[in-house]
């Protein structure tokens, strides 16, 4: 099994569902929970108490897969930080790179309509926002074959050395970013260069590259990256890497309880299957199946699978000729 280092975010989630009072009403061409009046008491149908960021998600996702994890993150000396430790300790997570500082760790509060599975989540960055902590020489130590890479809050410099620390230790990097790192739209393409695997959703690639369709948007993308992955919810996915390219469907048509973590768990669940062989069609599979199974539960580790688990068929197809496609 391979030593990964996964940098981004772990925060305590507090996710709360009810099938009423979270319905969403119409208010200027947009969407809010109506039922929810200042001063009000809300009798809720479901709490949970859980761990997330996509930093904390990913490692439970690679740890899962037997692989040697290693944390780099920001957490406070408090409740949430204990919460987090103790998810690391039970799922084999080295967390002694773990930068302590003063503050309060992040954490997330999300309202789920359980009918729908719409949501809003409110979230408190915490110490998780000051990426000056974290040190990329730390890669020395560690000496991972991979860097997981997800959100550091836009901080693209701090990406790119990290990034930069890995391949000058032949390591490789998958990088997954977040909304605050495509609102660095000019230095989020200028980093690319520095990574192997790139994971993103449709809107996010459409908003690097000219596009409107998931054939075009990945082969534009595939001129900055060697595999890229997108992603497009309900409808699936697609991905290449340069020397084949798939179309993949849903894993299961099941009901969808929370999509909170989907994403992470796509992309480290690619990871978890391609890290050690390599092999791109069983690594695609196995993140699709990761994904369904984390949306299949609240919130976004309980779903998690092992590397154990045994794969069904689903829906993937080859795209024999991606240019052609493109046009």
């Amino acid at each position: 099994m391979s030593r990964i280092a996964v940098l981004g975010a772990a925060n305590e989630e507090i996710i709360l569902v009810d099938r009423d009072d979270f319905e969403a009403l119409p208010l200027d061409g947009q969407s809010i929970f109506g039922k929810l009046t200042i001063g009000s008491n809300v009798d809720i149908d479901k709490a949970i108490f859980t761990v997330g960021g996509d930093g904390a998600s990913a490692a439970v996702t690679l740890a899962r897969s037997g692989h040697e994890v290693i944390y780099l993150g920001n957490l406070a000396n408090d409740a949430a930080g204990e919460a987090v430790n103790s998810c690391f300790d039970q799922e084999n997570i080295d967390n002694s790179y773990i930068e302590y500082l003063d503050g309060a760790t992040a954490c997330s509060v999300t309202l789920l309509d359980a009918k729908t599975t719409e949501c809003t989540r409110l979230e408190f960055k915490g110490v998780t926002k000051k990426t000056n902590a974290l040190d990329p020489a730390d890669l020395g130590t560690i000496a991972p074959d991979w860097l997981y890479a997800g959100s550091l809050n836009g901080d693209m410099d701090k990406l790119l050395a990290f990034f930069e620390a890995a391949h000058a230790l032949d390591a490789k990097v998958l990088f997954a970013p977040g909304p605050a790192e495509f609102k660095e739209h000019k230095k989020l393409v200028g980093i690319l260069s520095e990574v192997d695997v790139f994971v993103l959703n449709k809107q996010e690639a459409a908003s690097l590259v000219p596009g409107v369709v998931l054939t075009e948007l990945l082969a534009r993308l595939s001129n900055y990256c060697h595999i890229v992955l997108i992603t497009d919810g309900v409808m699936g996915a697609i991905a290449t890497n340069h020397t084949d390219a798939y179309r993949l469907g849903v894993y299961e048509q099941v009901h969808l309880r929370d999509t909170t973590g989907a994403g992470t768990a796509f992309a480290a669940g690619f990871l978890a299957a391609y890290a050690d062989d390599e092999k791109f069609e069983p690594a695609l599979r196995f993140a699709s199946a990761n994904a369904a199974k984390v949306t299949q539960n609240y919130g976004p580790i309980t779903g998690i699978l092992s590397n154990d688990h045994k794969l069904h068929p689903m829906p993937i197809t080859k795209i024999d000729d991606l240019s052609k496609e493109e046009k």
